[in-house]
């Protein structure tokens, strides 16, 4: 008793005397001064409710990486000394103070668009603010844009397949013979997960605040626990700590790198549900209970290690045997709510692609009256289902699968980066040199980490890598296809003047009502109005030509949801514009915009739309004639523009043409 306590005492006289940490912190503390800032003085103006929200949704996915982070520090025949231990521990808190509180709480956060967040959100915000300031766009901030989006995708398919993987294996921990029963009850959790969607994440939302709010207490009590019986790892909190880790142990320098950055997934969903909760929400759950829970159990992990070295897993032994199934359970819940976080971040992702025309239409549900951002799509949870049945069914361990784990988002990371430059500049108008010091400075993180994660290409990596290039593929396949046939389309089509000084001199029966033909940007005439006057010989007495334009922006301004152009003779040019986060419902933004003498009456209005089929033009090579045949598997199986427009189907017309691309 008498050494533990002189160590006690030496321990923490040596930390209260350590300079550099002082100073270190001091520094820290004023880089991270702005978001505290924001915290302290505007407690009473952000809803505690709102917080536990947040904590549910956006904290899962880095919450649960306890469960595996600190112990593959130690998976390359590492030795787990006392002060690789304490090395591995500095590493994993110093990469959250600089990943997520200083890059994403303290600077990313702001740059919200209109209110949205995350990678297609942020490339529309630069490119839309470009444009504003009559600068030339620039296309590689839409490419990275699509690369950051993909690359979510891979993530979202392997994070709930490691996080419940790693959850479940803690039964195995006290009944080693159940091992072979973990890999059928985490592809039954997974299969139960994906079945609920549809009934979206509204209904047990409620609960998911204080599950995740209860499995941050217990973790940072675990971890005060053992930091009491092991005090020496207050030294991690000195970040050359970490520094003299990676000196001594060089040759594994990579593998540590990237078993560290395993404690920082989940950073970007910060950014991703930002339309879903407000930044200072966020801020509040990460500085009050996330980081500091985090930061205690990581530190006792360190801990349990050097007073137990022959421990086997650095996590669930923080307990007795007794309690390792109720922590079990607990991670388990704490998993499906990662997992619930991640399945929903790739339904927004999805729907903001689909209206900023990188993706066909897709069937959309929307599970909640009241939350704008709970949506559904069926195609994407079914195709996340299946990867993740397979990943565990191939990999069968947390461990291995931990391999292919980190690639995808440290990309998606670095990726931001760059963005955040171009919006530092633009949006912010930083300096150049404050612009490059602190992309500099990210960069340098963002790369030693992409390095690390590198190694793991041949060791399963490659397996996000080659799912983000067929997604990114399809994506600008579709844009692809979508551009050229508006040329085509642009090129059969005739002016509308034209069209309305030909009726002026012939005399065509016109019937009561409004037809309402869906046409291009430039109003040009649309095939199905050609075909419909060529078949039928007739025409309504109004004709309104409806473009439908998506913004870069998240919402549309009141000023700038449409624009009505009289041409004679009853036609009219109306043109409906929607954010990327808008549900475009076109029969309740008729009702808002045609209320003078001209109004939308449902009743008497018949919506007129096209069906193209697409025949390959010769002369073509292959690779062109390959990709006109995923554009057009892709055009069929799209969504019907009557569903997706909420377009009453009584009152729409069909018209078949064939188009050759």
């Amino acid at each position: 008793m008498k050494n533990a306590s002189g160590r006690v005492r030496e321990s923490l006289v040596l930390f209260a005397l350590d300079k550099t940490y002082a100073h270190v912190y001091k520094n820290l503390t004023r880089l991270s001064w702005d978001a505290m800032e924001q915290i302290a003085s505007h407690k009473k103006s952000v809803s505690w409710k709102m917080a536990l929200g947040a904590l549910g949704i956006v904290f899962g996915d880095i919450g649960t990486s306890p469960l595996y982070a600190f112990r593959e520090c130690f998976a390359d025949h590492v030795d787990s000394v006392s002060q690789n231990l304490c090395g591995a521990a500095s590493l994993i808190i110093w990469s959250m103070i600089l990943i997520v509180s200083l890059k994403y709480v303290t600077l990313i956060l702001r740059l919200d668009n209109k209110g949205e967040g995350g990678i297609l959100s942020l490339s529309a915000l630069v490119r839309g603010k470009r444009a504003m300031l009559g600068l030339r766009d620039r296309p590689w901030l839409f490419a990275v844009g699509l690369l950051g989006a993909a690359l979510i995708y891979a993530d979202g398919m392997i994070t709930p397949a490691i996080s419940v993987l790693s959850a479940v294996e803690g039964l195995t921990v006290k009944a080693p013979n159940l091992s072979n029963s973990v890999v059928p009850i985490a592809l039954g959790i997974i299969v139960a997960i994906f079945a609920i969607q549809r009934h979206g994440t509204g209904r047990v939302g409620v609960l998911f605040g204080p599950i995740i709010l209860l499995w941050f207490a217990v973790i940072g009590l675990l971890g005060v626990k053992w930091i009491l019986q092991a005090p020496s790892v207050l030294w991690s909190l000195n970040p050359w700590s970490g520094v003299r880790f990676l000196f001594h142990e060089f040759e594994h320098a990579l593998p540590i790198l990237a078993a560290v950055f395993l404690s920082v997934t989940g950073g970007e969903a910060l950014y991703a549900d930002l339309g879903h909760f407000s930044a200072k929400a966020i801020r509040h759950a990460w500085y009050f209970v996330a980081f500091p829970g985090l930061a205690l159990n990581y530190l006792g992990q360190a801990a349990l290690m050097q007073v137990h070295p022959e421990s086997t897993h650095s996590f669930y032994n923080l307990v007795s045997e007794s309690w390792i199934l109720p922590l079990t359970i607990l991670a388990t819940a704490a998993a499906i709510i990662a997992s619930q976080a991640l399945i929903s971040g790739a339904f927004s992702l999805t729907s903001q692609a689909i209206q900023l025309g990188c993706l066909p239409r897709l069937r959309m549900l929307y599970t909640s009256e009241t939350e704008k951002g709970q949506v559904y799509l069926p195609p994407v949870n079914w195709l996340l289902m299946a990867a993740c049945l397979f990943l565990i069914s191939n990999y069968e361990k947390s461990s291995n699968l931990a391999a292919a784990y980190g690639i995808a988002i440290c990309l998606t990371m670095t990726v931001t980066t760059l963005l955040f430059h171009q919006a530092a500049r633009i949006v912010w108008n930083w300096s150049p040199w404050k612009c490059y010091m602190a992309t500099a400075a990210f960069l340098s993180v963002d790369f030693a980490f992409l390095l690390a994660n590198g190694a793991k290409i041949f060791h399963g990596g490659w397996m996000p890598l080659a799912v983000s290039f067929v997604i990114i593929f399809l994506m600008t396949t579709w844009r692809w296809g979508r551009e050229r046939l508006g040329k085509r389309m642009e090129k059969a089509s005739i002016p509308t003047t034209m069209l309305i000084e030909d009726l002026q001199r012939k005399n065509v029966h016109r019937v009561p009502g409004t037809a309402f033909y869906m046409c291009g940007k430039t109003g040009g005439v649309p095939l199905a109005l050609l075909h419909n006057l060529k078949h039928n010989q007739v025409l309504h007495e109004r004709v309104i030509l409806l473009h439908v334009e998506t913004l870069d922006s998240s919402h549309a301004m009141p000023d700038e949801r449409y624009d009505v152009q009289e041409w004679g003779q009853g036609f009219m040019l109306l043109q409906l514009r929607f954010g990327f986060s808008e549900t475009p419902n076109v029969p309740a933004a008729l009702k808002e915009c045609l209320t003078g003498e001209v109004k939308y009456e449902s009743q008497k209005s018949t919506f007129f739309l096209g069906r193209e089929t697409y025949a390959v033009s010769r002369g073509l090579n292959a690779w062109e004639r390959f990709r006109l045949a995923i554009f057009a598997w892709m055009t069929r199986n799209a969504t019907p523009a009557t569903a997706y427009f909420s377009l009453p189907p009584s009152r729409v017309v069909e018209l078949g043409a064939q188009i050759s691309l």
